[in-house]
């Protein structure tokens, strides 16, 4: 007897502090979230960067744009080959797309992104001088471009405040309550982060939800046991 009263004490001393602890959680201002959530990742990841392996802006421009609905583990797999071929845009613009597609083959989409990547090299050649340029209407022109591409150029290659949005920013930013629920479009989320977080901070906090959502904050089974966030994230609470 005495050992069922101590668990159903301990029970009703464990909920009652759940329920403290997500009420608290739930009245956090936003503003003290992001607070947290700066300061939190500042020390637990103050060198965060791309996981894609490169060595100049059109090595990482081929590298991200092979990276849609792709692992960047599969694209580190491709890219050294690729590289090896096609080291700079002049010699990738004079490829075929069959020839781009060897190489390129076992990533997701491969025929449109050999494709693109031929694209890409030649309107660098004939509008930039075989330079990748630094201005976003400029990157967003190039074939296989879109917006969360550009940006990531812009922060990763020339260190430029821009918030790019994949899906685990996109599914991070909202689980931990950084965006509400009405912002259900990647630019949405990209606007409402960047108007949140300090200027300087803005590339790094980009890649401190990619990776947070990569291999803590995952899809399907979240690991909220283990985060060390959970005393400020609105749906740890939940798992």
């Amino acid at each position: 007897m005495p050992i069922i009263g101590l668990n159903k004490t301990y029970k009703t001393y464990r909920a009652n502090r759940i329920y403290k602890t997500y009420r608290i959680i739930k009245e956090m201002t936003k503003k003290e979230r992001y607070a947290r959530f700066m300061a939190y990742f500042q020390v637990a990841m103050p060198e965060a960067n791309t996981e894609l392996h490169y060595n100049n802006p059109f090595q990482l421009l081929c590298a991200v744009m092979l990276s849609a609905q792709c692992t960047d583990k599969r694209v580190n797999m491709v890219t050294p080959a690729l590289f090896e071929a096609f080291p700079t845009p002049e010699v990738m613009a004079k490829a075929t797309k069959e020839e781009v597609l060897h190489y390129v083959k076992s990533v997701s989409y491969p025929n449109s992104k050999a494709e693109h990547l031929v694209g890409m090299a030649k309107l660098l050649m004939e509008r930039h001088g075989g330079e990748v340029p630094n201005d976003f209407d400029a990157l967003v022109a190039l074939p296989g471009v879109g917006r969360k591409t550009a940006n990531v150029m812009l922060s990763v290659a020339f260190d430029k405040a821009r918030m790019a949005v994949d899906t685990h920013v996109f599914r991070v930013s909202h689980r931990i309550g950084l965006v509400s629920d009405k912002c259900t479009t990647p630019y949405s989320v990209e606007k409402e982060l960047v108007k949140n977080i300090p200027e300087e901070l803005i590339p790094r906090a980009h890649h401190w939800l990619i990776l947070h959502g990569r291999y803590v904050c995952k899809s399907q089974r979240p690991q909220c046991k283990d985060c060390g966030i959970k005393d400020f994230c609105k749906e740890g609470m939940k798992h």
